[in-house]
C-alpha cells in the first residue's frame, strides 16, 4: 500500500503558499486605497466628509453595487481623487455630481433624479403599494358580504304541482 500522508501535506502546503499570496495582493491593495485616500488635497483643505458625502452619491462603475465611498477598487479611488481635487478647488457639491453625470451620464446617481422619465422609479412602488391595497380590499369586502338567500318563490308552478302530485302518489 501507498502512504498518501506526503500527497497530502503537498496539498497543504499549496493551500498555505495560494492564501499567503492571495492575502499579500489583498494587503497591497488595501495599502494602496489608504494611501490614495490619505492624499492631501492641492489647492486648499478639504473635509473628508464632504468627500464622502459627494462620493456616497455616485455609483462606482466598476462595483457598480457599491457607492464610490465604499467601494475598495482602484477606480473608486481615482474617482474619490477628482471629487477631492474638484472641491479644493471651489467647486460645489452639486457641481462635482454634475461633472460626473455628463461624463457618464444618470446611470451614475445612485438615486436617480426625481424628474422626468426617472420620476417613474419613484413613483411606481407608490402606484404599485395602492393598486395592492385596493385589490385586497375589494377582495375581502367581497368575501365577508353576506349573500342574499335564493328565492322561494323560483320554482315553476306546473312543477310544483307536478312534484306535490307524486309525493301524494307514493305510498
Amino acid at each position: 500500500m501507498r502512504d498518501l500522508g506526503g500527497g497530502r501535506r503537498v496539498v497543504g502546503v499549496s493551500l498555505l503558499v495560494v492564501t499567503v499570496v492571495a492575502g499579500g495582493g489583498l494587503g497591497a491593495q488595501s495599502a494602496t486605497a489608504d494611501a490614495a485616500q490619505e492624499r492631501p488635497p492641492s489647492a486648499g483643505t478639504v473635509n473628508a466628509d464632504a468627500v464622502r458625502e459627494v462620493a456616497g452619491e455616485l455609483r462606482c462603475v466598476v462595483c457598480q453595487n457599491l457607492s464610490v465611498a465604499d467601494s475598495p477598487s482602484e477606480m473608486a479611488n481615482q474617482m474619490r481623487a477628482i471629487i477631492r481635487d474638484r472641491l479644493a478647488a471651489g467647486e460645489p457639491p452639486e457641481q462635482v455630481v454634475q461633472y460626473f453625470v455628463d461624463k457618464y451620464g444618470e446611470w451614475i446617481l445612485l438615486a436617480p433624479r426625481g424628474r422626468g422619465f426617472n420620476l417613474m422609479v419613484w413613483a411606481a412602488p407608490v402606484v404599485a403599494v395602492l393598486a395592492g391595497l385596493i385589490a385586497v380590499g375589494v377582495l375581502l369586502r367581497r368575501w365577508t358580504r353576506p349573500r342574499p338567500a335564493p328565492r322561494a318563490g323560483g320554482i315553476d308552478p306546473a312543477l310544483r304541482e307536478r312534484i306535490r302530485r307524486e309525493l301524494e302518489s307514493e305510498p
